[in-house]
């Protein structure tokens, strides 16, 4: 008898949570092809602070970079984001490697380097300007694509600059903007284990 409840109990506990997920699934990528949202990503784990000094953009050894953590959670991310149905988006990344390298270990395809995407950490005062710049990307490329999934791979300081939120690292912030390609609202997709 109480195989049988059990076995009744796991069945019901299978639809509540298949029906809470396949909705999520949807949603995320019906929301990612309606021309008004965008993902953005923080890099994967990538151990330590900030940048040794004297890095260089051309030379992936002078800078803080992904470690094996941070490559095989890149790769989950990647495996997460096919779950959803995300297939084929327009992927962008920083300049810096481990964004470069984040979003090449994602398996999503093409993958275009965007300066606008680039970390300020270094230089604070260009943020105003730099995330202005973003909007006027993202202002473009949506209304080039506006039913392809767009993925932006970046720092922490260029999303606390769009969003306002302070994420971890892999956090994804889906980012909902106006026609000028600004913030209006945003959810926070925390990175899945790894």
């Amino acid at each position: 008898m109480n195989y049988f409840k059990n076995k009744v109990i796991f069945k019901v506990f299978l639809i509540a949570l298949l029906s809470t997920v396949l909705p999520v699934k949807a949603a995320l990528l019906d929301l990612l092809q309606d021309g008004q949202h965008v993902l953005l990503m923080r890099h994967a784990d990538a151990p330590g602070f900030g940048d040794p000094a004297g890095y260089t953009l051309s030379q992936c050894s002078t800078q803080r970079n992904l470690g094996a953590d941070g490559k095989r959670q890149a790769r989950i991310i990647g495996e997460w984001l096919d779950s959803q149905g995300i297939k084929a988006p327009k992927l962008f990344s920083s300049p810096w490697c481990r964004c470069l390298d984040t979003a090449t270990l994602m398996n999503k395809g093409p993958l275009m380097i965007e300066p606008s995407l680039g970390s300020f950490f270094d230089e604070m005062s260009l943020e105003k300007k730099q995330t202005r710049e973003l909007e006027i990307f993202i202002q473009n490329t949506l209304v080039k694509n506006p039913k392809t999934p767009l993925i932006l791979v970046t720092h922490h300081v260029n999303i606390q600059a769009f969003t306002g939120k302070v994420v971890n690292v892999g956090d994804m912030v889906l980012v909902k903007v106006n026609k000028n390609g600004q913030h209006i609202s945003h959810s926070v997709i925390k990175s899945p284990p790894y």
